[in-house]
């Protein structure tokens, strides 16, 4: 299936780093969550890929254009550096396409924009990328694809560390607990959709919006519980909680590596 990763947002809640870079482009170890989340992806045999760009696109094509497989393999250097033998490679056999979607598109405009790229596809897969997850994702497609669902997103308990609370109409609260310990469950933004999706559009909408709101009329919107490991990258914290993770060998979502 071809994967539409949505790469255009501002990232405002990630200043210290999307003043200069867009945030798909923020480091977790050697390499992007943008590269992360393709490599989660070709794992399970998906490597046709979408790129809808806005902000800061021309660093993502750059990073692309100057990729260097040395980085995040291991090689063999022989004469004097003017050979190099990688022991394994990492996008060799991926497809990209980049496609300028906008500098202020929301996510719905950004599909709309790429819906010629989707045509041949019965069904595609799409991300926020800004998040990762251990999700098996064969497990979630069969689920998927045997559903008569239009469009399907995981469903997860929210990663950030905030209070559940409960209040009478005075304001005397009867219950606070961490969120995690609640059945509070949030959109992780793992989609999977039918191409039938544009015909629920109208342009301009966002597509959780107005767009998911036809298709819950219809019964046509699924999510699929996961309770799994998922966290977001939205904030500065979250950013140093991936590096600890990271530096700590603690990283769940590299499937590839399992």
């Amino acid at each position: 299936m071809k994967v539409v990763l949505f790469c255009g947002g501002l990232g405002t809640r990630l200043r210290e780093y999307s003043e200069t870079i867009p945030k798909p482009l923020v480091t977790i170890g050697y390499r992007p969550i943008l590269w992360h989340l393709m490599k989660y992806y070709a794992h399970y045999g998906h490597r046709d890929f979408i790129l809808c760009l806005g902000y800061r696109g021309d660093l993502i094509k750059e990073f692309f254009l100057s990729y260097n497989e040395c980085v995040s393999n291991d090689f063999q250097l022989s004469n004097g550096g003017k050979s190099i033998e990688l022991f394994n490679r990492d996008i060799d056999d991926w497809k990209i396409s980049f496609v300028d979607t906008g500098l202020h598109s929301n996510i719905g405009q950004r599909l709309k924009a790429v819906e010629h790229l989707l045509r041949t596809e019965e069904m595609f897969l799409a991300n926020y990328s800004d998040g990762l997850s251990d999700l098996p994702l064969d497990r979630y497609l069969e689920q998927c694809q045997a559903s008569g669902a239009i469009a399907t997103f995981v469903s997860v308990r929210p990663s950030q560390s905030f209070h559940s609370v409960r209040a009478d109409a005075q304001g005397y609260v009867s219950e606070i607990r961490q969120v995690r310990d609640t059945d509070f469950r949030i959109n992780g933004g793992f989609f999977a959709m039918r191409n039938e999706i544009f015909k629920y559009m109208r342009a301009g909408e966002e597509l959780v919006e107005k767009p998911f709101h036809r298709l819950i009329a219809e019964r046509r919107l699924m999510a699929y519980r996961y309770d799994g490991f998922w966290a977001a990258m939205e904030t500065f914290k979250d950013k140093t909680t991936f590096d600890n993770m990271y530096s700590q060998g603690e990283t769940p979502w590299t499937v590839w590596n399992k």
